[in-house]
């Protein structure tokens, strides 16, 4: 009979739990490296913090199906409204930190929001920019019968009637981009104006329209250039520093044509965020995903169709210097204008 030696036995037996301690580590790393090289290898999440059929909602379905392409898998778009863009933005923070819940964001959500609203417990800093999408000029409307038709005769119109009976302005609520844009221009101009907030756009430029509401300062839309054409309001000036490149507002002068509001430059973005600690590779390759998204055709033309410039291509660290200029901007102008968390 064939006996086994001890010796070799007991070696044996005691090389066992080293080699299985070495397999489950080799395992760990390569399950590790295939996790991270995998990305995405499910379907991603595209949060937009407002209600289905809105300007936010119908940019994030330009762009779901052609960054879905770009990545190998379906892009979904999810809307969640509520608190000023705050439901949708916390709820992308709750859950985890591997890319595949993209927030759809502007300077209204993620930087003045917390700044105006006691009820939003974020910070601009939860966040990290993986690439901005495009940039809308802003325009200054006024009714149709309002005694200016430029800048300069607005900022005069201002001044005189600051006194008596200041001018009014609307926006969609305080601590809007729009509330603290025409609390900005008051302070630029040191002049009194009066805020009246809405509920929507809608109302807004019914309101406007209607010649209840002297100015506004907006994001520019086909509705608005339609509503000019037919004499109901008057496209007074966009906000930019040049004429935007393209073709609806080619012929209208910008505020730096003047001189009274000369610098007051705005425009409004929107872009794709991650959760601040995402890892870096995953950031990666978002960022060139939606710098592919934006060199196709398609896009852009559709963007541009609807008045949004086509932002620049950059790189997770130009996007991320990008985001921390606007944060220190916005939180330098609410405070000059002594905006406070209601």
């Amino acid at each position: 009979m064939h006996r086994s030696c001890p010796a070799k036995a007991m070696t044996a037996s005691r090389a066992l739990p080293k080699r299985a301690a070495l397999l489950a580590a080799a395992l760990f790393l390569a399950g590790s490296a295939l996790a991270t090289g995998a990305f995405p290898s499910k379907t991603v999440m595209m949060m937009v913090p407002y209600p289905a059929g809105g300007a936010s909602d119908a940019i994030a379905r330009l762009v779901n199906i052609p960054l879905g392409k770009q990545l190998g898998q379906q892009v979904l778009v999810e809307n969640l409204g509520g608190v000023s863009g705050a439901l949708g933005a916390q709820k992308v923070l709750e859950a985890p930190a591997n890319g595949y819940y993209l927030f759809q964001g502007s300077p209204n959500e993620l930087i003045l929001s917390p700044l105006a609203n006691a009820a939003v417990k974020l910070k601009s800093e939860d966040f990290r920019l993986v690439q901005m999408i495009g940039v809308a000029p802003m325009v200054i409307l006024g009714r149709k019968d309002l005694p200016a038709s430029t800048a300069d005769e607005l900022a005069t119109l201002a001044r005189s009637m600051s006194k008596s009976k200041p001018l009014t302005y609307g926006s969609v609520g305080v601590g809007s981009f729009y509330h603290v844009l025409g609390e900005h221009m008051a302070k630029t101009l040191g002049v009194e104006l009066v805020h009246v907030p809405y509920k929507g756009g809608a109302p807004l430029m019914q309101d406007l329209g209607g010649g209840q509401l002297d100015f506004v300062i907006l994001p520019v839309s086909q509705q608005q250039l339609a509503l000019a054409e037919q004499g109901r309001i008057k496209v007074i000036a966009t906000t930019s520093a040049h004429r935007p490149e393209l073709p609806a507002l080619k012929n209208i002068p910008t505020v730096d044509e003047g001189k009274l509001l000369r610098g007051f430059n705005f425009s409004i973005w929107t872009g794709y965020f991650v959760r601040k600690d995402t890892p870096e590779e995953v950031v990666l390759k978002l960022n060139q995903a939606l710098n592919g998204v934006l060199q196709e055709p398609g896009v852009r033309s559709q963007l541009e169709a609807q008045n949004i410039l086509v932002a620049a291509p950059a790189t997770p660290a130009e996007a991320g210097k990008a985001y921390e200029t606007e944060i220190a901007r916005y939180r330098a102008i609410a405070k000059a204008i002594n905006l406070r968390a209601q």
